[in-house]
């Protein structure tokens, strides 16, 4: 008798949302590695200054041989479909900063975030996503903040909704929703 992939014992679709400094990378990180490798990380970052750098080399430092990193800070959905497979696990960190990508290029937001959901709902292996609930906080004072708010709340909304399991992070505490 086949035994299953170490990977399908992830859901198919797994998103880990949290605030700022929530734990949220670190959490996400685990879940895949509790997997045998290879593992793929899709980093959407993109380093414009000084602190983003830090923040970047500080992320690969934890990552652990096994990883292999593809840079997606636009074409996302694209990436997932180049790269997906039934036995590899992917993470994707972070949707919050792939949006703020698609947004200061002067994409379509919608069409896009479309987009992106189709990719999801098609892939081909266990998925981790991770992405910043943004929308606890005060009101953002200017219309790009607000438009940002928004979308990301929606985009959140849209994959929870598809998501197998959702987990939020507070205070390094993983809360499942779903």
């Amino acid at each position: 008798m086949d035994q299953p992939s170490p990977c399908s014992r992830l859901p198919r679709l797994t998103l880990v949302l949290g605030g700022a400094r929530s734990g949220k990378s670190r959490y996400a990180e685990g879940l895949v590695t509790a997997a045998p490798a290879p593992w793929i990380y899709v980093a959407t970052a993109q380093a414009f200054d000084e602190e983003m750098t830090a923040r970047i080399a500080q992320h690969r430092s934890r990552r652990a041989e096994g990883w292999r990193t593809v840079e997606a800070p636009l074409d996302l959905a694209g990436t997932m479909a180049a790269h997906t497979s039934s036995d590899q696990i992917m993470l994707i960190d972070c949707l919050t900063l792939w949006l703020s990508n698609v947004m200061l290029a002067g994409h379509n937001v919608e069409a896009a975030c479309d987009t992106l959901v189709e990719a999801l709902a098609h892939a081909n292996g266990p998925l981790v996503v991770v992405s910043n609930e943004v929308g606890l906080g005060i009101v953002p004072d200017n219309a790009l903040a607000r438009r940002f708010r928004d979308a990301q709340g929606r985009l959140n909304q849209e994959i929870a909704a598809r998501a197998d399991r959702v987990i939020l992070m507070a205070a390094g505490l993983p809360l499942t929703l779903k």
